[in-house]
């Protein structure tokens, strides 16, 4: 796998109106130079999400990693580099079985325990979170803070993603904690083009 960018946008249909909204926000961000996005839609139907990842496909390119969360067929269906999977998702070897050995594939953790054993499976990359408070979900796990972040660092050799709460204010602290890449999804929003290029500032 090649190294992460320090930026890991997450589009969450959620976050927008209408799909018009997200794919041009997605278009924002990658000319600002964000090279990995995450398509996420928690309450979509299978051919809405199909048709909207085959859109961003479309519309983005190969220059840029595209992630579905959650669905392994989807991702197949649409063309994505890879896929997240979540604690109560797909297991990482049943994902892996689907997508094969070429695709991406990262896993959310929450705890030690957890990051522990994704660390054995066939995972590409590791998130860990909520770093800080966060808006994004209804029932979010305990925060888990920097330590939380550099605690991850010491139990895997595996790209580390961070997330939860993460804006341009607090993200170097992030990355100085052990994390390699940011995954950020309501500081991203209002401006996406200006937010994503402060944040690669910030990220260096």
């Amino acid at each position: 796998m090649n190294p992460l960018p320090r930026l890991y946008a997450i589009l969450d249909a959620a976050y927008f109106s209408d799909a018009g909204g997200m794919f041009t926000a997605a278009e924002e961000l990658t000319s600002a130079g964000c090279t990995l996005l995450q398509y996420r839609n928690k309450s979509g139907s299978a051919r809405r999400m199909l048709d909207e990842a085959r859109e961003l496909r479309a519309r983005l390119g190969a220059g840029v990693k595209l992630i579905m969360n959650d669905r392994a067929d989807l991702c197949l269906a649409a063309g994505f580099d890879g896929l997240h999977v979540g604690q109560d998702d797909l297991s990482a070897q049943s994902a892996r079985r689907i997508l094969g050995p070429a695709r991406w594939l990262g896993v959310s953790t929450h705890n030690p325990e957890q990051l522990a054993e994704a660390d054995q499976t066939s995972a590409d990359y590791l998130a860990i979170g909520p770093v800080f408070a966060t808006s994004s979900k209804a029932n979010p796990d305990p925060v888990v803070g920097l330590e939380g972040v550099r605690r991850a660092r010491e139990l895997t050799r595996k790209p580390l993603v961070a997330i939860g709460g993460i804006t341009r204010a607090n993200s170097r602290s992030v990355i100085d904690a052990g994390a390699d890449a940011v995954a950020v999804i309501s500081d991203l929003i209002r401006e996406p083009r200006k937010s994503a290029e402060e944040f690669l500032r910030v990220l260096g």
